[in-house]
């Protein structure tokens, strides 16, 4: 099972935002990148069964772009708001039975720590816009292999 970790695009600034944080949404050059990024992923033609976002505005807003340029459906978890970890993904995971390939939309800390947990430790910061694949044996496995962790500049760039 291969398993898509999308970083929510470019917010505003927590320090700057007077409103509940989960309300914080994407920058206009957050949105714009986005574009291009989801532009990227659908040339790139990733055999997605499912995307799943955390119900945070910025990623809501993220997966939305992502989903409409694919032509997919897109689900809220809230499962994968802040405190996402290894065992909640499991949970995420098996709720779509038979999927080869979904993508979770989230945040950090908790996307690199849970990469960091399903290949086994080092240290991995996954960017605004970034993207890793973990392979997963299957949708229960506690350990993975990252196959690749791509930086939202290379994603955005257009060139895949």
């Amino acid at each position: 099972m291969k398993v898509y970790f999308l970083r929510h695009g470019l917010a505003g600034k927590r320090s700057e935002w007077k409103r509940d944080d989960a309300e914080r949404p994407l920058t206009v050059e957050g949105i714009e990148r986005m574009h291009r990024i989801a532009a990227t992923l659908a040339a790139l033609d990733l055999g997605l069964d499912a995307i799943v976002t955390s119900p945070l505005v910025r990623a809501k807003q993220t997966a939305e772009i992502v989903a409409q340029e694919l032509e997919m459906p897109l689900k809220e978890d809230a499962r994968l708001a802040p405190g996402f970890n290894a065992e909640l993904l499991r949970g995420v995971l098996l709720d779509h039975p038979g999927a080869k390939a979904v993508m979770v939309v989230g945040h950090e800390p908790d996307f690199s720590a849970t990469i960091g947990a399903l290949v086994g430790g080092g240290s991995i910061i996954c960017r605004k816009g970034g993207l890793a694949l973990v392979e997963l044996p299957d949708a229960h496995s506690h350990k993975g292999e990252l196959l690749w962790l791509v930086p939202p500049r290379i994603l955005a760039s257009g060139e895949s």
